[in-house]
Order: structure tokens, then C-alpha cells, then sequence
């Protein structure tokens, strides 16, 4: 029997038909959609392999934008989809799962390096259940729907966390898979039955590297709030037959205790080669002080029992201790070890800071993140340089902040944010914020402006993080169109600095217009040099002020004639060569409704030195491209044409048309139009026509105010249009003008010529390494005026408009810690990019006096020294953070690399791996001392 192509065997040898690609889209889409409306914790999800789910997606020509599918990264997918007409084969998850071999487990494990949208999607039950239905393959690897954080977010955990668990018995060790939600009593049970052992005989430790923590009782309490890492161990031991129970794991009423703190093993000598202390292990929790607080409900997740709030003082060798990577946290450890290095803040850490917590401040989180913070550095700021493992840190800030949870990288400086932002807000002295209505500039002095909102801002918001980390700057918007004023004075607690030229390229474009309603206008624009067309018609929408109705058809010129248009906007810039010529045509939205009109000019070039020559008829000048609505003849062509010349029109002939633009406005004064004159001249009129091209300038012509062909796509065949050419309603139409006297005399072609090059480079020398580029020019890029984007326009309250404003940002108040971050990391919808340029920035003496505006002769120094670095060596995923940290007691710099750290001179400190930058102020005292120890104001 011959089987049909579009049918299948099935194993059990009968035939089925599959669903079409539309059916299976409808069903599939339907599936989510229901599954979107029901989201709750416990539901499950599938993981399948992006590769093998893209080309379905081919298949089914439609990518799904519902969840869990991101809306925003598949929007632009169709371009990226081409139809195909092959069903995809079984699914095939091998690519994203450790090899059966590799792993010695029966479960199949996913490779830790994945990303979502990347490497693989989540899909709901049901469409994996259909999807495995009609595809089959596999393996199957199901996950569940937890809720995260505090704001109880859900999210479906991806990777469950993997327990090692030792056997004292007999020293064996097995992986245990199980929830972060999962309770410490469903850990029992897990163990208990893999063992099998009765429960009351099992005690389990937190091994955590490799030494007896707390002992682990049978609880509700998850793994999670135990601070269980990610691969880290714990301990099984067995009470041996006849023995009694040790005692541990009941308090003096018989109630069990979830964690019960022992004095763990001392080493004499630490990873870092220094003297050793316990790093504040204790046998209590100090649990007569502050009794009746609200915060003895926090001592229980401190770590080790530390007690935040009793004043301390540096140990002899103190601030040299490294911080435990626990699973891809290089990028907390180095934002912690700058923030740790920060003078101010180990000052203010190492007192009491107990009347300063803001515990019901709903902005804050109730002081928790700053005791989990005060008890780290105290911890790492103790005499010794044994690492110290920041498990209850990680835990509240997994509370708290719930994208940092679990164990994928992150950026160093999106957490920097928001530790700053969280320890501020429990730590500010405000708690009735009171409410001021702002009022507009109105001319008044910008001191004045400025000191009113700044005493606005500390009215409601003062904290130690506000006393040194935040700054003011002046932002100043223009109206495009009423030149409308706007003055505001924001402030700032860092600054984001662009990186100028190297990852950049100037490209020039010129514009046309195709409704005739101005001239052509060269713009140059700055890019992203591995950046997208779309990104380049973004940039040349800001520049030429698009309207809103109006879209940017991109295309290159070559030889006079549109080589080709750019209507794939996921094109990368790098295929658009530096010599290349490239136009732009504003074109209507609703150009899909009507017919584009391309329109090529040419002229009759007749050879005066050999005579027998026929003559030639040649291209010349840029085509121009409108539109048609509704066309039907050739009238209707020739009045587009006359439209879209008419900003072309010599003044001498304004007059006959009323309306039209003057000739020379927005572009170059007229010239008269250079053709070659070497061995050949200009002949116009219908002398020595082509041979290939019908004479289209006949009598029946005359009745059109041009001459003009219809062509086909290569331009080789043609035929003269006239009043009564019927034109059929197709998507695009070409035609050629043939220019005359009477066009040479109507219009200046000049604005038609000499397109220039997209990127005309000039000599360049090659930079050195200081030269590449500096702070300096960071921060101009960053203070400089530029238009807003079009999806972040100003509504103007004098036009009563959104408008593209002008925007220009100046520095008007400076901190005495003051942090700078390099944008080295660019993301668009389908690029992420890393920027390994070197940045040159000073490590004494950085001058910000010209940069700030205020003429307030009260404001302290505008110099800075270099006391802290964030770095992050390698690209996007895979890449590693470090941190570079001054002892300034000491005068020395230190490498923080994880739980390694390291003496490093200061001449090596400058690397192109910089990423946030920690200045402090330097003040200038009595007896020609610089420095100065920082004064934190509290409130009394």
C-alpha cells in the first residue's frame, strides 16, 4: 500500500493524519491561552529544546506570543521565520540535557549554562501533552510552578535544587533533586525511604563545605529558608541501635528546633594563607538582648549567630576576607566586597545602628536586608581572612528580591541598584513622609530651583545611602515646536555612562520625502556597529523627526537605479559596506493599501566625436519612491511624479506653483546639474532614442506633463505612458523620467546627485591603550543634548502635545561616594552584546569641577580618588566578576576574586574588564592633610 506523504505510521503500524500547521497553531495557542488563565503554584511545566521548538514554529509559520512565551522577544519573529513546508521531526531535547553517560543518573539533567528563549522554552502541561501527542521524542522534563519572594511572584523553577548527601555509615554519597520549596520533613522522607531507615534513627546535617553546621530537624521548613545551596552537602547520621538520641534537635519543652548551632571545626591555616579566627561562630543568639523586639524574629536567619547591631571594630588585618562563590555569585561577591570597601559604610556598619532600622517603612524590607548586610561586613571586616560564606544574605535577598534567586549569572550592577536602593529604605530616618507638590521653574535661578527640590527630597528620604551616595542632577527639556522650557532637578545614586566611538560608527543617510512636502536631507547618525537596520531607521526616526503615521523604507542605490531595499530589519549593519550610497523614503503606514511608485531618471547622452554612434540614453541622478492611491491610469502616475518633484522647483518658477516649498530651503543653493561632457553631450527631445526602449516621448505623450516609461524589474524593457494608460493594481510600479530641457529648466536636479557615502572615514591612527577612550568622554556622551525616542516623548503643557523633545542632562550636585557605570553590556531584541573596550580613568585626582553647574560656593571638593572596581572578564552568560578593592588604612589594593584573595599593585588595576567604578570624595583639611574620615548624620 503506498502511504500519502502527509500521513504518518504510527508504532502500532496504523496510519494517522496530522493536524495542519494552522490547526496545530490554533490548538496549540488555545492550549496556553488557557493555561495563562490559571496560573497557581503546583502547576507544571515543560521544558523543550529552543532549537527543536523554532523549527516548528517555521512549520506553523507563527510564532506564540502568550505565556510562558515572552511577548516582546517574539514579535519580531516572522521575518526570521520563513515558511517551510517540512514538519519537524520527533522532539529532540538532547541538545540541552547532560549526556545519560555523563550524568550516572536515570533522570535526565539539564545543562547549567542554559537560558531561557535562548537554549530552551517552558510550555504548559497540556501543550507538551498535544506536542508530545503528534510529535513524540522526548525526554520529558517537567518542572514546577513555585511562588518567590515575599511579593510571592511565580515562577516555575527550572533548576531544582541538588542536595550531595554523605552516608557516615559508609561514606557513600548520592544527589538529591528536590524543590527549594520543598520542607525539611519531605527531605526526611526522601532520605529515610532511599536509606531505608526509620525516621527517628536519621539526623541530618548542613555539610555545607564539608563541616557539620546546624543540624537539619524534621520541619516545615524549606530548604530555602535553611540557606541549602545549590550542590552543596549534607550529612546523614544514623543513631546506631540501643543508643539514646543526643538531645539535639529539642529544646528544654520537648519542641522540635529547626536549626540547632554548633561550634564548628578551626583550621590553623585559611585558603588565603592568613591567621585564622572563627569568623564570629557562637553558641548562642544572644538571645537576652533586645528581647520584646520585633527583630529577635531575625536573629534566627543571621549567620552564624552574628549579632548586627552591638558596636564592633576592625580587626587587626580586617576587610581581607573573600566571599564563597555558592553557584554563580561572582556577580554578588564583587558588587558586596565594593560596598564593603566603601569607608563610610564600614563606619556606619560597624556601630549600633539599631534607632536607625525603618521597620514599617512599606517601601523597605522591614530592616532585614540591612541586618543581613550590617552582620556580613562585621563578618568579613573581623581580625582573619578565612571566606565567608554569605548563605543568609543570598537567602533575604532571594526574599526580597526574587530575580536574583536562584543560580543563574546576573549583573553586578543591577544588584549594586537595588542593594542600595533596599538599604536605604530601611535605613531612612523618615518615617511619615511628608507630601510637597511640586512646582515648575518658571524662570526662577536654578539655585533656587534646585536647593527647593533637594530640600524636598531629604524631607522624605534621608538615610546614611542618601548622606553619601546620592547626587543631583539638572535635566533640561526644549519643545521642538513652542520652545517650551522645562527644568527639573533629579537625584541620582549612580551614573550610567555610554561608551562613545569604538563600539559605534557614524553612518549617513539621506531622506526623502515621498508626499513632495520638502527637500531630500542628508543625517548623519551614530550606531551600534553589530547593531541591526532596525536599529539604524530608529536612529534616523529621531534624527529627521518622523511622524507618527509615517515609516522609513531603507534602500542602497547603485549606479543610479535601487539596488535593493532593506525590509528585513533583522539585517546585520555589517552587510552595508562603507562606500555604499543609502537612501531613506518616508512613506505613509498605510503604504501596504497602496501602490509604490519608484521612480528613475534619465537622460539622452548623444557622442559629438564619432558621429556614427547612435545616441544613448543613460541613468542618472537618485530614484525617487511614492505612492499611488487607488490609481488607474497614466494622469494618475504623472501627478505623483509632479508632486514629488515639487520641493525641486527653481524659485523663477514658484510662483506657478502655489504651496510648493522655496527650492532652497533645508538643503544646498541650486546648481545646474553636471553631467559628463568629455567626448559626449546632452541631447534632449526624441533624437537617437535607444534602441532597446520604445520612443517615450511620442505625440500620445504630450498630453501628460512628462515623459515617461513603465518598466519592468530590471529595467530593460519599457513603454511610454500616457493620459490613458491603464495602470493594473499591482504592489509596486516603476517607471523611468526622461529628463528634457523643459525639466532642467523647472527643477533643480542638484539635490538628486552626489549621494554621499555612508561612512567616509578620515585618516585614523591606531590608538593606544591610554588613548582608546577615557572617563572623561564617557561622561560627555552621557551629559550630551540629544532628541528623546520616540516611544519616550514629553508631553508638552504649553502645546498640550507629546512632543520629541531635546533632552540635556548636567551634574549639579556630587556625593562624597560617587559610583560610575560603564554600559559595557547592549541589548536589543535579538543582540546582546559585550563592549571589552578600555576606558581610561583616573585612580587620583579625578577633576569633576568643570561638569557641575551649580555655582554654590558652599559645595564641597569636586575631587575624587579611586578606592573600588567591579569587573567582569569574558562575554554574556559565561562571563566571571571580580572586584578590585582598596585597603585605604593601608594604602594597598587587593584582588577579591571569590573566596581568593590577592595583593595586586595599582598600576595593574586599570583592565578593559571594568565595569562600576566607586570614587570617594577627597576633602582637603587643616595642615594641608588630604582626606578626612566621613561624619554620617543621625537623627537625634
Amino acid at each position: 500500500m503506498t502511504i500519502p506523504d502527509s500521513t504518518y505510521m504510527m508504532e502500532n503500524g496504523s496510519i494517522e493524519l496530522p493536524c495542519t500547521p494552522e490547526e496545530e497553531a490554533r490548538i496549540i495557542q488555545e492550549l496556553i491561552s488557557k493555561a495563562e488563565s490559571n496560573l497557581k503554584q503546583g502547576n507544571l511545566y515543560y521544558v523543550i529544546s529552543n532549537r527543536w521548538f523554532m523549527d516548528w514554529q517555521r512549520y506553523i509559520r507563527k510564532p506564540l506570543g502568550a505565556y510562558p512565551f515572552n511577548e516582546h522577544a517574539t514579535e519580531s519573529l516572522p521575518s526570521l521565520l520563513p515558511n517551510s513546508a517540512n514538519r519537524p521531526g520527533p522532539i529532540d531535547n538532547s541538545d540541552i540535557i547532560i549526556r545519560e553517560a555523563d550524568s550516572g543518573d536515570d533522570d535526565p539533567q539539564l545543562l547549567r549554562t542554559l537560558e531561557e528563549g535562548r537554549d530552551y522554552v517552558l510550555v504548559p502541561q497540556e501543550v507538551w501533552e498535544k506536542l508530545s501527542e503528534w510529535y513524540k521524542g522526548g525526554p520529558a522534563l517537567p518542572r514546577k510552578m513555585i511562588s518567590v519572594g515575599d511579593a510571592k511572584q511565580l515562577s516555575v523553577e527550572v533548576f531544582p535544587l541538588c542536595l550531595n548527601l554523605f552516608d557516615t555509615r559508609d561514606t557513600s554519597h548520592k544527589a538529591l533533586r528536590l524543590s527549594k520549596k520543598a520542607s525539611l520533613h519531605e527531605l526526611y522522607t526522601i532520605v529515610c525511604k532511599l536509606k531505608e531507615i526509620a525516621p527517628e534513627k536519621a539526623h541530618i546535617w548542613d555539610y555545607f563545605d564539608k563541616k557539620k553546621h546546624t543540624k537539619l530537624v524534621a520541619s516545615n521548613q524549606t530548604l530555602e529558608d535553611s540557606n541549602l545551596q545549590m550542590d552543596q552537602d549534607i550529612l546523614l547520621e544514623v543513631q546506631p541501635e540501643g543508643s539514646l538520641p543526643s538531645g539535639f534537635g529539642f529544646d528544654s519543652t520537648g519542641n522540635d528546633l529547626a536549626l540547632v548551632p554548633v561550634e564548628p571545626l578551626r583550621s590553623s591555616v585559611t585558603i588565603a594563607g592568613g591567621p585564622t579566627l572563627s569568623n564570629g561562630f557562637s553558641t548562642g543568639y544572644s538571645s537576652n538582648a533586645y528581647q520584646g523586639s520585633s527583630l529577635n524574629s531575625s536573629y534566627g536567619d543571621m549567620e552564624d549567630g552574628y549579632d548586627s547591631l552591638r558596636p564592633a571594630s576592625k580587626g587587626e588585618r580586617g576587610g581581607l576576607a573573600g566571599l564563597s562563590n555558592l553557584g554563580n555569585t561572582c556577580f554578588m561577591n564583587s558588587a558586596l566586597q565594593c560596598l564593603v570597601h566603601t569607608p563610610p559604610l564600614v563606619e556606619y556598619f560597624l556601630q549600633d545602628y539599631t534607632d536607625e532600622i525603618n521597620r514599617q517603612n512599606p517601601l523597605g524590607m522591614h530592616g532585614e536586608l540591612a541586618l543581613a548586610f550590617g552582620e556580613l561586613l562585621r563578618k568579613l571586616w573581623s581580625s582573619g581572612r578565612t571566606p565567608v560564606a554569605p548563605r543568609a544574605f543570598k537567602g533575604k535577598l532571594g526574599r526580597f528580591a526574587p530575580q536574583f534567586s536562584g543560580y543563574n549569572q546576573h549583573d553586578s550592577q543591577e544588584l549594586l541598584a537595588f542593594l542600595l536602593d533596599g538599604l536605604h529604605e530601611d535605613l531612612n530616618r523618615v518615617k511619615q513622609k511628608p507630601y510637597f507638590e511640586t512646582k515648575d521653574s518658571d524662570g526662577r535661578p536654578d539655585e533656587e530651583v534646585a536647593n527647593e527640590l533637594w530640600r524636598y527630597h531629604r524631607a522624605r528620604n534621608d538615610s546614611v545611602i542618601v548622606d553619601i551616595c546620592q547626587g543631583q542632577y539638572k535635566s533640561t527639556l526644549v519643545c521642538p515646536d513652542c520652545n517650551k522650557i522645562s527644568i527639573t532637578f533629579d537625584p541620582f545614586m549612580y551614573l550610567s555612562l555610554p561608551l562613545p566611538s569604538t563600539v559605534t560608527k557614524t553612518m549617513t543617510v539621506t531622506v526623502f520625502y515621498s508626499d513632495g512636502s520638502g527637500l531630500p536631507m542628508p543625517y548623519t547618525v551614530t550606531v551600534l556597529k553589530h547593531g541591526y537596520i532596525k536599529d539604524l531607521a530608529q536612529a534616523l526616526e529621531i534624527a529627521c523627526c518622523l511622524r507618527i503615521d509615517e515609516y522609513l523604507l531603507l534602500a542602497e542605490v547603485y549606479e543610479h537605479r535601487v539596488f535593493r531595499f532593506f525590509e528585513n530589519p533583522t539585517e546585520i549593519l555589517n552587510s552595508v559596506k562603507d562606500d555604499e550610497h543609502i537612501v531613506a523614503y518616508r512613506l505613509p503606514k498605510r503604504v501596504a493599501q497602496l501602490t509604490r511608485l519608484e521612480i528613475s531618471h534619465r537622460y539622452l547622452e548623444k557622442c559629438i566625436i564619432d558621429s556614427s554612434k547612435a545616441s544613448e540614453r543613460k541613468l542618472f541622478l537618485t530614484p525617487l519612491v511614492t505612492f499611488l492611491e487607488d490609481p488607474h491610469n497614466g494622469a494618475d502616475i504623472d501627478f505623483a511624479v509632479h508632486k514629488v518633484l515639487a520641493p525641486l522647483r527653481r524659485k523663477a518658477f514658484i510662483s506657478s506653483a502655489p504651496g510648493l516649498k522655496d527650492g532652497a530651503e533645508n538643503g544646498s543653493p541650486s546648481e545646474t546639474i553636471e553631467v559628463p561632457m568629455n567626448s559626449c553631450t546632452i541631447q534632449f527631445g526624441r533624437e537617437g532614442q535607444s534602441t532597446e526602449c520604445i520612443d517615450p516621448v511620442g505625440n500620445s505623450s504630450m498630453e501628460l506633463t512628462f515623459h515617461l516609461c513603465l518598466t519592468d524589474e530590471r529595467g530593460t524593457n519599457c513603454r511610454p505612458v500616457t493620459k490613458d494608460t491603464v495602470i493594473e493594481p499591482v504592489r509596486m510600479q516603476k517607471v523611468i523620467l526622461d529628463w528634457t530641457e523643459k525639466e532642467y529648466e523647472l527643477y533643480d536636479a542638484s539635490y538628486l546627485k552626489d549621494l554621499p557615502e555612508v561612512h567616509k572615514s578620515g585618516l585614523t591612527v591606531k590608538k593606544t591603550k591610554q588613548e582608546a577612550i577615557s572617563l572623561f568622554s564617557c561622561l560627555e556622551a552621557f551629559l550630551k543634548e540629544e532628541p528623546l525616542g520616540p516611544d519616550d516623548m514629553w508631553y508638552c503643557p504649553r502645546c498640550k502635545e507629546h512632543r520629541q523633545a531635546s533632552k540635556k542632562l548636567d551634574l549639579w550636585r556630587l556625593p562624597d561616594i560617587l559610583v560610575f557605570h560603564l554600559k559595557r553590556f547592549s541589548y536589543s531584541r535579538w543582540l546582546k552584546n559585550k563592549l571589552d573596550t578600555f576606558v581610561n580613568f583616573p585612580i587620583h585626582n579625578l577633576d569633576l569641577s568643570k561638569y557641575v553647574k551649580s555655582t554654590d560656593l558652599s559645595e564641597s571638593s569636586h575631587v575624587y580618588e579611586l578606592y573600588a572596581i567591579s569587573n567582569h572578564y569574558g562575554g554574556l552568560g559565561g562571563g566571571h566578576y571580580t572586584a578590585y578593592c582598596k585597603l585605604i588604612d593601608d594604602d594597598r589594593w587587593y584582588h577579591f576574586d571569590d573566596s581568593h584573595v590577592s595583593p595586586v599593585a595599582e598600576s595593574d588595576i586599570k583592565t578593559s574588564a571594568a565595569y562600576v567604578l566607586f570614587y570617594r570624595r577627597v576633602k582637603a583639611q587643616q595642615n594641608g592633610v588630604v582626606g578626612g574620615s566621613f561624619q554620617c548624620h543621625r537623627s537625634s
